[in-house]
């Protein structure tokens, strides 16, 4: 069965315009140069330095790090625009502008507004790409409306990020770990390398909490750069984290002082380093040597969502949405999971990218799920069922794996099982990929 139509894809013009951008190829297929990018703002005026830039990179927790400083700015009374990728659901929510994703119609007034520059970087320069189109839609509609700070998470890599045409005020380096190796690097050290270049001279870089090899590679860039930095579980971090209804209690030691009582409305201790984390950026922006005010964070972080991140969909059975796709981010997802929601059983739905270590991520499932729905999502790199079945019976074993050929019936037998049990007591998380999330949640919104 088809998915349902996305509730925002709607009008002809929004669609072509979408399938135009798609129809441009992904970054990575492209020559790594800025050389593209940095000649479509030239042409549009340089919109990219109309305000403030925050921009993150790193492998995992980039999104939800965005929205947490989107919120934290907010709560300042800012206007602020986020540029994020994946989408889960409809291309547009990669732009937002007053925590809102641009409607139908200002997207396609934003990608009409600069395609016949899009055009002329296409026949002097080189056919511009699918991200550095929305990038520079991003940039051009954040000046536009005008924002009094952009956030900006970069996409695959770093340096030859198309976003990295902006010099940030603060770059903020998530965890990295091993993804995207061939095109980013064999090693930690090497993805390090790419990650590293957003840090501009004179900026200030906020590191998370980094593996060794990762962390000297960051270091060095920094003394190269002569930037000032700030580090995770050195100038800033989480001093105390305490389980609470709905998310968790922190107490958050910033750049300018302790932060008490925060309550932070998502799950897992990773969140809780993305908000210390997000914290030390937006202090670090806004210079001085005062605090942002105690009730200032504690309403942001209360009112933040990170869709797609141990997102309860539904209830009775429960069911939770999550983006993992590499090991790290399984890791903390499932430490989360098992910390947060305490299901007694755990049944898992799994489409996965054929180019991710789904071997590495099956290892990490298996001790903690106790059934393995294997399925499939729409994008054309997914892994076959039956190649993602066969995989994840060497490490289940037959009798603990499940197949479905389609999503719809991967969630419906999922929850079938966790309805043989007290549903009050059995979990399902759906998880792989941001595409099998974004088109999982779909289908629970339309009452799967």
């Amino acid at each position: 069965m088809a998915l349902p139509a996305s509730p925002y894809a709607d009008g002809v013009e929004y669609r072509a315009v979408e399938q135009a951008i798609m129809a441009r190829g992904v970054e990575w297929a492209f020559d790594p140069t800025l050389e593209r990018i940095a000649a479509l703002m030239d042409l549009l005026g340089d919109p990219h330095k109309a305000y403030p830039v925050i921009h993150i990179a790193g492998t995992n927790g980039k999104t939800s790090t965005a929205r947490l400083i989107e919120s934290l700015l907010r709560a300042r009374n800012l206007r602020v625009g986020r540029y994020t990728s994946p989408h889960l659901i409809t291309m547009r929510e990669r732009i937002a502008v007053d925590g809102e994703p641009l409607s139908p119609q200002r997207f396609v007034e934003v990608y009409r507004d600069i395609e016949p520059y899009i055009e002329m970087v296409d026949a002097k320069v080189g056919k511009l790409s699918f991200f550095e189109v929305l990038t520079a839609m991003a940039y051009a509609a954040f000046a536009d409306a005008p924002v009094d700070v952009a956030v900006i998470e970069a996409g695959m890599g770093g340096a030859w990020d198309a976003t990295n045409v902006a010099d940030a005020a603060v770059a903020v380096i998530t965890p990295i770990a091993l993804d995207h190796t061939d095109y980013l690097g064999p090693d930690l050290a090497s993805i390090a390398k790419e990650k590293a270049g957003i840090i501009k001279p004179g900026a200030t870089a906020i590191l998370a909490k980094q593996q060794l090899p990762a962390a000297e590679v960051l270091m060095r860039r920094v003394a190269e750069v002569r930037a000032t930095v700030a580090r995770e579980e050195m100038e800033f971090g989480v001093r105390r984290r305490d389980l609470a209804m709905g998310g968790q209690l922190l107490q958050l030691q910033g750049l300018k002082g302790v932060y008490e009582d925060v309550f932070l409305a998502l799950y897992g201790a990773h969140q809780a380093g993305n908000a210390a984390t997000a914290l030390a950026a937006v202090e670090a922006l806004t210079g001085g040597d005062e605090p942002l005010g105690g009730e200032v964070v504690q309403q942001a972080f209360a009112e933040v969502q990170s869709p797609g991140r141990l997102e309860v969909a539904r209830r009775s059975p429960t069911v939770i949405l999550d983006a993992a796709h590499n090991p790290h981010g399984m890791t903390a997802m499932l430490e989360g999971l098992t910390e947060s929601f305490g299901f007694s059983r755990i049944i898992a739905v799994l489409a996965m990218m054929r180019d991710k270590d789904v071997d590495a991520v099956l290892d990490l499932m298996e001790p903690v799920v106790e059934v393995l729905v294997v399925t499939r999502n729409s994008s054309p790199r997914s892994m076959s069922v039956e190649e993602l079945a066969e995989r994840a019976e060497q490490v289940f074993g037959e009798d603990r794996v499940r197949r479905a050929a389609r999503l719809d019936e991967a969630i419906d037998l999922a929850v079938a099982l966790a309805d043989e049990g007290d549903p009050l007591d059995s979990g399902v998380v759906v998880t792989g990929s941001v595409v099998t999330v974004g088109e999982a949640g779909i289908l629970l919104k339309a009452g799967r």
